[in-house]
């Protein structure tokens, strides 16, 4: 699909509503009292002796995308509670239209128009989709009672309105919707009513590529309106396709902001962390000839026929769509759905079907894609979720010696740099990248034949990506068989020994790291595809 997005701005354009010119940079302090400037003015924020944002002056104009980046822990959720009004800043101020704001709650926020799609969605699971999107505001007859008819009507008209017909069901109940959906159940809500800026946090993190070409062209439409756009993400293609201007926090601070046209990523990521990243990936070839995982054959009922090896010290990227069943062969390899047939052995020994602590004791470990809601115990301790998986090693008869215990979550919260105050801390109150750290510090104590990483950095800063990388090539060091699965290909392709590509469901090729590229693997995850639209007589 072609990039929906009207063309960047290279300079300060004219106002769509006004025809009038912005005038000076607002991303100046000088500019930031400004008529008509939405934003913050010399913001500090401070939570007890922890600064978490410092003098931060920045802008938002009316329809222009402003990207916000930085490490995890740079100060951009902490930026965007400002804005929504569940922060209130140390010092400093919040403007709306030029003039001064004092937000103290998130209600207010969005009374005066001032939204957010958050990264992790609020669903109420008992109620319809239509009931979460206008939640607080829906529409009631005589006796104060719901009126289904105009909630339909209404339900029916945004989804019309916003591209989203068909891919929601107004009727669906929260408990049931995935990932995607209850993310643009989210998308939905911020965009009711008037809004003046909206804020997207991470949006297509659990999104389909053509749910994300859907969000992109509403996003095109909002800009096109007047409406600010305050855009978060990861992911530098996003950044790139969407971005007007893009501004970078680093430990709390604003490193700058510059148009997306004048920069480019390696200068983006010496901004946020620092540090040249160019040698990211760089890892030597340290596979063995020795067959750890044997797959052959195995046939689910999301996954069919498929073959698959792994060697001690090989690293082997699963790529492919979304709906391709990687997770599912993940989650079948590791006990947690039914096998219909096929043979699995690790290390040369049968893989038991359909029991995960008989798979963990064989020497499989499976950090899931989902951390938050399938790896982690959020409200318990580093210390608690790194012993989980190694709690009989640290018992004596019936107890668990809990000086041990505290000495080996020290341990691996050290070697992989888990930023926490201390193997005590609540792991919810974690950045993501130190969350993912503390999944693998789990797999690490259990000193694993074969570890399989879903999405390992998914929704996690450059920085803590490249720790992430550094970790899995120090595992491939020592041995362990690794299998990645991840839908960023160039991640797969920096990782990856050998890439395994899945559509359907099935293997439909593997390609060797000298062979590779994004065009060979999409190809590959592409190929019934590709094979029904190809002209009578084309060459296969």
């Amino acid at each position: 699909m072609a990039d929906p997005v009207p063309s960047r701005p290279g300079s300060p354009t004219p106002d769509p509503s006004t025809g009038e010119s912005p005038g000076p940079d607002p991303s100046t302090p000088a500019a930031a009292g400004a008529a008509g400037v939405t934003g913050v003015a010399a913001v500090t924020k401070t939570f007890g002796t922890v600064r978490a944002l410092s003098g931060v002056t920045l802008d938002f104009p009316r329809g222009a995308v402003t990207a916000l980046m930085g490490e995890n822990g740079a100060g951009k959720s902490t930026l965007l509670k400002i804005l929504t009004g569940d922060h209130q800043p140390t010092e400093g101020r919040v403007l709306l239209d030029g003039r001064p704001v004092d937000l103290r709650s998130p209600a207010q926020a969005r009374a005066l128009g001032i939204r957010i799609v958050p990264q992790e969605p609020e669903i109420v699971p008992h109620v319809s989709v239509a009931e979460n999107v206008y939640a607080g505001a829906l529409p009631t007859g005589r006796g104060r009672r719901l009126d289904r008819a105009e909630l339909r009507r209404r339900i029916t008209a945004d989804l019309e309105r916003l591209g989203f017909a068909g891919v929601l069901d107004p009727d669906l109940l929260g408990s049931r919707l995935t990932p995607a959906q209850r993310q643009l159940v989210e998308i939905l809500r911020a965009l009711t009513g008037e809004a003046k800026l909206i804020a997207f946090d991470e949006p297509t993190s659990s999104l389909s590529e053509q749910e994300v070409d859907a969000l992109f062209a509403l996003i095109g439409r909002l800009r096109e309106q007047g409406i600010a756009v305050v855009y978060v993400s990861h992911r530098m293609q996003e950044i790139f396709r969407l971005a007007d201007r893009i501004a970078v926090l680093r430990d709390g601070a604003l490193v700058g902001v510059q148009d997306a046209r004048d920069t480019d990523e390696a200068e983006l990521v010496r901004q946020m962390v620092g540090r040249d990243l160019s040698a990211i990936f760089t890892r030597g070839n340290v596979a063995t000839d020795r067959v750890v995982l044997e797959v052959r054959g195995l046939t689910t009922d999301h996954v069919r026929d498929v073959d698959l090896t792994v060697r001690a010290g090989e690293v082997v990227g699963l790529a492919g769509l979304i709906g391709a069943g990687r997770s599912e062969l993940a989650l079948a390899l590791a006990g947690d759905l039914p096998v219909r047939s096929g043979t699995v052995t690790l290390d040369g020994k049968p893989l038991p079907f359909g029991h995960p602590g008989r798979v963990i004791r064989a020497g499989l470990g499976l950090a899931p894609e989902e951390r938050k809601a399938q790896a982690l115990f959020l409200h318990r301790s580093v210390r608690d979720n790194t012993s989980i998986a190694v709690l009989e090693r640290l018992r004596r008869w019936r107890f668990v010696r809990r000086g041990a215990e505290r000495e080996l979550a020290a341990e691996y919260a050290g070697r992989l740099r888990v930023r926490t105050p201390s193997i005590e801390h609540e792991v919810r109150k974690l950045s993501g990248g130190n969350q993912q750290k503390v999944v693998l510090a789990r797999w690490l104590a259990r000193r694993p034949k074969l570890l399989i990483l879903d999405e390992p950095t998914r929704g996690i800063d450059i920085g803590a990506k490249a720790e992430i990388y550094r970790i899995i090539a120090d595992l491939a060091e020592e041995g362990v068989a690794l299998l990645v699965i991840s839908s960023e290909l160039p991640e797969v392709l920096g990782l990856a020994d050998r890439i395994v590509v899945m559509q359907g469901g099935r293997v439909t090729g593997e390609l060797d790291r000298a062979g590779a590229t994004e065009e060979a693997v999409l190809q590959l995850a592409m190929a019934d595809d590709i094979t029904r639209t190809k002209p009578p007589g084309a060459a296969s």
